[in-house]
């Protein structure tokens, strides 16, 4: 079991952050009308997730991450980077090789949210 199966985005503006996910993975939010805070449902192409209205203040920036990173599986690098960039993300950690497996990058969403992208290139150096 002990399988990653749910993942979570907290958002200040989480109008921002629905539009920024859609335009750079496609993702389709619903809103729970049910629950006693402001929530989202998201559905992807692989495991779903939610999106919820940051309860506290916004992290700093230039501070790490304190909480686990989702990293998602994308087709080509380059142009999801330059999706990312085109609609508010930026850097946090370049494009780097993981030697024989991917190529790894961290960007941090308009909300301070930190996550990844790689592509699979068993070529990667």
């Amino acid at each position: 079991m002990n399988t990653v199966a749910y993942f979570e985005i907290q958002s200040s503006e989480p109008p921002r952050e629905i539009r920024f996910y859609e335009a750079v993975f496609g993702w389709k939010f619903f809103r729970e009308s049910a629950s006693p805070v402001e929530y989202y449902r998201i559905q992807t192409n692989g495991i779903h997730g939610g999106l919820l209205k940051r309860p506290a203040s916004v992290p700093p920036t230039n501070c790490g991450t304190n909480a686990f990173v989702v990293s998602l599986q994308v087709e080509n690098f380059d142009s999801v980077n330059d999706l990312i960039l085109k609609h508010g993300g930026t850097v946090a950690l370049p494009k780097f090789a993981i030697p024989g497996r991917c190529w790894q990058g961290y960007y941090i969403d308009q909300d301070n949210n930190t996550f990844g992208i790689f592509e699979v290139d068993e070529n990667a150096k």
